[in-house]
């Protein structure tokens, strides 16, 4: 198994590296989020997760070890590959998954392409427990508090995107940390 992967960034585009190790090339699948993640520098270093099928190998990269354990964990359920778990880290942040896991949030999970009610389910179902470990594990990235969750949810039922409420209520709350969920919507809703 590869592990990680250190060399000379040669290719980037936003879903795949090649990186130069001691003359031969690795073609590396990664996420958004990891592609935001890189830095301009040319030595770069990814932790790794190898996919071995008949017809391929698939070798997928993430910045931090804590994406690639969240990676693992989807690619875990059942109706869960590869593409799909690529796909939801890169449409949301990890930290945005794993909150919406624990918190059992079906309609941020459904939200994603290619992930229907059922399959948003069984993820949840499924990943509920063991992605607390990831959260206690690793301090990448938190459960996003409770309080800007409902926030953020009350503020996408009434038509807005979750991305930019997202930042737009974590401001807030970062300014008064005592703020209650009523009035962080309220103040979100001035500032829309």
């Amino acid at each position: 198994m590869i592990t990680q992967i250190k060399g000379r960034l040669i290719e980037k585009s936003p879903t795949e590296l090649v990186i130069d190790c001691n003359g031969i090339g690795y073609s590396v699948n990664i996420s958004l989020h990891t592609y935001s993640k890189l830095s301009n520098e040319e030595n770069i270093k990814l932790f790794t997760y190898l996919i071995i099928k008949e017809d391929s190998h698939s070798l997928f990269g993430f910045i931090t070890k804590a994406e690639r354990e969240l990676f693992q964990l989807l690619i875990s359920v059942s109706g869960v590959g590869a593409s799909t778990a690529r796909v939801m880290l890169s449409s949301l942040s990890p930290s945005e998954i794993v909150s919406a896991i624990a918190n059992e949030k079906v309609s941020i999970v459904q939200s994603i392409k290619g992930i229907g009610s059922k399959t948003a389910q069984r993820i949840i179902l499924e990943l509920k427990d063991k992605i607390l470990g990831i959260e206690n594990n690793e301090n990448d990235f938190e459960l996003i508090p409770q309080e800007i969750e409902e926030a953020i949810s009350a503020l996408e039922v009434l038509g807005y995107s979750r991305k930019y409420t997202t930042k737009l209520v974590s401001k807030i709350k970062s300014d008064e940390p005592e703020i209650s969920t009523e009035a962080l919507i309220k103040r979100s809703l001035n500032n829309l």
